[in-house]
């Protein structure tokens, strides 16, 4: 019997069987939190006792008394906060809530191998329509209906004894309390052996649902109803260099007056670096970018965050990976504003969801909604493409010198076969369903390998765009890429992104970025081309981004740091 028909025969069942004989069954509320105290416990958190087993050594029979030990203690735990809501008209609608929640948080931290911490309830309050319908499968209805339903049907027809408000008190505080203390009394005689699993794994804490659910839901309504605060202004100090002043030394430039910039700064989505050919991946998935003349790629960047609402906002902050705060980026104006304080106009054109509030104070354009007939949209979403239509003429209608960000949609998973057109399905047979479990970890590999490809594509077509568009309307330009984060493929049974950085894999860290200058741009900012190459291995970071920018545009300001930016060593005027 597939998942489909003992979904649609489990109402029958419920209606036929089970309810009528609930109905008969009488309980106390205590007897009800114990129960689903323990049901949590056992039901809901695969993931949080496949990494408890390995963390304490492994599958072993010796370890019986440990988990048999850790199974009560978290039981207990759960019963004594169950305990302060077992009261009349309260203590089934928080169960049935929590089943639901736990049921849909279980899916997919089994599923794909994530944690949920708060980026990533942020990740799913913002994510968009058409990215929450490729979660949905047969899969997490049957999972709904067994372990959210199901068990809230249950709750929901039980006959509850309940003692009078005061003895409801006692009796309440009582069992909290000794729940706590036999929880304790565990605690201290494992206490050897859980405190070394638990600091050597400190992401079990966010796999114990549904604790994991409430802490992070909580943090992340903490932060996002937080009082607004007043944005502190940032670079107003910001002013273009004298290399903006100067005519640049090459032959064609003559007395003429300095002409207008135009950089094209690309955010990609879950790249991750390893999927790229130019960094030795076996696949060509970078036929086009291979071949392109003056593009230098790095090899060794890592990102700020594993989720675009982290990373994003991190790299347009200002501010390096150790000292972020969500909190101080969305206080206090970014990059884009101090490159608006310089006199360079600002466009923001995105095909994803959103800029997480770094382009807030710039022009925004939404390139992600589908219109009928658009060659560059399919059905549901519009390809990456897109982006790029009418750039030649805002390029070319120019009164000032201009920065465009293009916030890709990239290759955001699981649905990786929609990221790309059909022309781009290189590589194969693919994963065609957002259900991982299903496919084989090669197709699932191949449909990403197929958004690299098309990304290949959209990169060198924007370079080839930039290249004409200097050609034709003389001016000087220049691209920077690189992914927001990246992305687990099946890699220690991980898929998807958004693990906490503290115990992310490399996959889901290492992105790719690369750098393309055209000879007028260089020769205008005095970037010595082969010190940018011999620079391709060493290591840098999102951190760079926000220094490496001003410096390539040479944009004077006090936030301006010359030890994060890359180009720094490569400007002929700071050269020994």
């Amino acid at each position: 019997m597939n998942v489909h028909n003992l979904t649609m025969q489990l109402p029958q069942a419920l209606r036929t069987n089970i309810l009528p004989r609930l109905r008969q069954l009488t309980l106390h509320p205590m007897q009800l939190t114990l129960a689903a105290a323990v049901f949590l416990v056992l039901a809901y958190n695969f993931s949080f006792w496949k990494t408890f087993v390995v963390a304490t050594g492994g599958l072993q029979a010796s370890n019986i008394p440990l988990y048999l030990g850790a199974f009560t203690m978290l039981a207990l735990v759960f019963n004594a906060f169950l305990s302060l809501v077992g009261f009349r008209y309260l203590l089934k609608p928080v169960l049935i809530a929590l089943f639901f929640m736990t049921a849909g948080a279980s899916y997919f931290m089994n599923r794909y191998g994530i944690a949920i911490d708060a980026a990533m309830v942020q990740n799913v309050m913002e994510t968009d329509p058409h990215e929450a319908q490729e979660l949905l499968s047969w899969d997490l209805l049957f999972t709904m209906a067994m372990l959210g339903v199901l068990p809230s049907l249950l709750v929901y027809h039980v006959k509850l004894r309940y003692p009078s408000i005061t003895r409801s008190v006692v009796t309440n505080a009582i069992v909290f309390l000794l729940s706590v203390c036999a929880a304790g009394i565990l605690m201290m005689t494992f206490f050897k052996t859980l405190a070394p699993a638990v600091r050597e794994y400190r992401e079990m804490r966010f796999l114990l649902t549904p604790t994991n659910v409430i802490q992070a839901t909580n943090s992340y309504f903490k932060h996002h109803f937080a009082k607004p605060l007043v944005v502190e202004p940032m670079g107003r100090d910001a002013m273009k260099g004298k290399l903006w002043s100067q005519p640049p030394d090459h032959p064609t430039a003559g007395v003429q007056a300095p002409r207008r910039t135009v950089t094209i700064m690309v955010v990609g989505e879950t790249a991750r670096a390893m999927n790229f050919s130019l960094n030795g991946y076996s696949r060509n998935t970078n036929p086009l970018l291979s071949h392109q003349a003056g593009l230098i790629n790095f090899k060794n960047v890592h990102s700020c965050g594993t989720a675009t609402a982290i990373s994003v906002p991190c790299l347009f902050s200002g501010m390096t990976r150790e000292n972020y705060s969500e909190d101080k980026a969305k206080a206090q104006e970014g990059l884009l504003d101090v490159i608006s304080h310089a006199g360079i106009d600002v466009l923001w054109r995105d095909n994803n969801s959103g800029c997480k509030g770094a382009c807030d104070r710039v022009t925004y354009e939404d390139m992600s909604e589908v219109k009928a007939g658009d060659p560059f949209c399919g059905k549901d979403e519009c390809y990456d493409e897109r982006m790029l239509q009418g750039l030649p003429e805002i390029i070319r209608n120019g009164k000032r010198d201009l920065v465009i960000v293009l916030h890709q949609k990239g290759s955001h998973g699981p649905a990786y076969w929609k990221r790309y057109p059909p022309a781009f399905q290189r590589f194969g047979p693919v994963c065609t369903s957002n259900e991982l479990e299903k496919c084989s970890r090669e197709s699932i590999v191949a449909a990403y390998d197929n958004t690299i490809l098309y990304t290949d594509y959209f990169l060198s077509k924007t370079i080839d765009l930039l290249r004409a568009a200097g050609a034709e309307n003389n001016v000087e330009t220049a691209m920077m890429y690189f992914s927001d984060h990246g992305e687990s493929l099946g890699e220690k049974n991980m898929y998807l992104h958004g693990a906490p950085y503290i115990i992310s894999p490399e996959e889901q860290r290492h992105i790719p970025f690369m750098l393309w200058l055209d000879q007028n741009f260089r020769d205008r900012f005095n970037i010595d081309q082969r010190c940018m190459e011999a620079r391709r291995d060493q290591e840098f970071s999102h951190d760079n981004v926000f220094h490496s920018f001003l410096g390539m545009l040479n944009i004077n300001t006090a936030v301006y740091n010359p030890q994060l930016d890359m180009f720094h060593a490569c400007t002929l005027a700071n050269q020994p």
